[in-house]
């Protein structure tokens, strides 16, 4: 919520919004939540002068021209470096920036850039017999929100680039509070359209006018921020997606059995195993043409005297009959003004889309049988993930703000059971992040 409009915020409050604020999943219709706006209210001349009292000199004209003009705005940049690596031999560095801007009249603007490194030799391109592979993607967003009062807006675009992939989108958001900011409402709609080509091992990349795939994106997004109380806050976030397009990976091929054969193929059978008894023919992956997601995200965060507890629950289902859930839980402590460590946990549990299966069947050729739907990304079949990690902030500026500058690690490490596929039955994975964060 916005707090300059209102009346002075106890301390448990700004630790609270900013826990709240920092630990939160990023919405791409941004809510009514507005844990950037100043903590103070607008200058008021007209308050200035009468606060003065009437013995006070007023100022000459020549004076009035001299004097300098407050500058109202507050300025937040950081820069994070995060890294990925897991035991399917997948390596990811994320260098990423992130540049602010927030007046008190509730003008805001933000922009961010990212670059992700990525490098594999993971057990799905091994199977095909390809080299590790190694890719570049940047990304890059800029939003601008204005909420004087207790109506706002805000609008923001993003775009995607690697050599076999761009991905450009928009969004806008309308917020409104009530009872005097106690509870909000906002709805979002965002756009994206992703242009999905194919290049070789050697580099060399098709041209989008050759060969591309197209896929759009229309979003809603919708919820409701709840003040309990001076020590809870709440929100209840509702999203549907509607996709179009043909999101199938033009890089995977999936290994077809014959009918006496697939009975017999294990979880987890390796590749070599696979490659000894499929049919010789492997088809590319064919995923259907459209797909509806929808999502209910619930977060509750609640002040201590020394902490902060922070809770998401979130429930997935699509028109593909994914099922999915995910639980997040981070606690915040403070230890002393200088310092707050929290530790973090995750547990996500998801069914197979409808048409998942370990093996797929088919005739051999010339008299093909295969099945319509078909796939080999294991992100879509029976799957549970656990996680668990820790992070500290180092605040590192003044004595009178130690907050305007800080200091963040934070790691976690990750546990996949793969509950019905091929190559892999489970995957462990660690991530890490360091970030350098000012307010000036």
């Amino acid at each position: 919520m916005k707090w300059s409009q209102r009346r002075a915020a106890p301390r448990s409050w700004i630790h609270l919004l900013v826990a709240f604020a920092a630990v939160a999943s990023v919405r791409r219709a941004a809510g009514a939540s507005d844990a950037d706006a100043p903590d103070r209210p607008a200058p008021d001349a007209a308050s200035a002068a009468a606060s003065a009292g009437p013995t006070a000199t007023p100022a000459r004209p020549a004076d009035a021209r001299r004097a300098r003009i407050e500058d109202t705005a507050t300025r937040r940049a950081s820069f994070e470096i995060a890294g990925y690596n897991d035991d399917d031999h997948v390596t990811v560095v994320t260098p990423s920036v992130a540049l602010g801007i927030t007046n008190v009249s509730g003008a805001s603007l933000q922009a961010t850039y990212l670059v992700d490194v990525v490098s594999a030799a993971s057990a799905d391109i091994v199977s095909t017999a390809s080299p590790r592979w190694h890719e570049v993607r940047q990304a890059g967003s800029v939003s601008a929100a204005y909420k004087p009062r207790d109506f706002g807006i805000a609008v923001g675009g993003s775009v995607s680039s690697e050599p076999d992939y761009l991905s450009y989108g928009a969004y806008a958001t309308v917020t409104k509070d009530f009872d005097e900011k106690n509870w909000s409402l906002f709805f979002g709609y965002g756009f994206s359209h992703d242009t999905i080509g194919r290049c070789g091992d050697s580099g060399l990349c098709t041209p989008f006018s050759v060969f591309a795939r197209e896929l759009q994106r229309g979003s809603f997004n919708g919820g409701l921020d709840v003040v309990f109380n001076d020590t809870t806050l709440g929100s209840l976030v509702a999203d549907v997606v509607i996709e179009n397009g043909d999101q199938s990976k033009p890089y995977r091929y999936i290994p077809m059995f014959a009918p006496t054969v697939a009975p017999t193929v294990a979880h987890g059978a390796s590749i070599e195993w696979v490659n000894a008894h499929r049919l010789p023919e492997r088809p590319l992956e064919q995923l259907p043409l459209s797909r509806e997601r929808f999502a209910l995200t619930s977060r509750l965060a609640h002040r201590f005297s020394a902490s902060t507890l922070r809770l998401e629950e979130r429930v997935y289902r699509d028109s593909w009959g994914l099922f999915a859930s995910s639980s997040d839980v981070r606690w915040v402590f403070d230890l002393g003004k200088r310092f707050a460590l929290w530790p973090h946990g995750r547990f996500h549990v998801q069914t197979p889309v409808s048409f998942w299966q370990l093996a797929y069947v088919s005739a051999p050729a010339p008299a093909w049988d295969l099945p319509e739907y078909r796939t080999g990304d294991r992100e879509l079949g029976p799957l549970w993930t656990a996680e668990g990690g820790l992070g500290v902030k180092w605040y590192v500026g003044g004595a009178a703000e130690p907050g305007q500058w800080a200091v963040q690690l934070s790691g976690d490490e990750m546990y996949t059971s793969f509950l019905n596929d091929l190559y892999l039955s489970h995957r462990v994975a660690s991530l890490a992040a360091l970030s350098v964060e000012g307010e000036f």
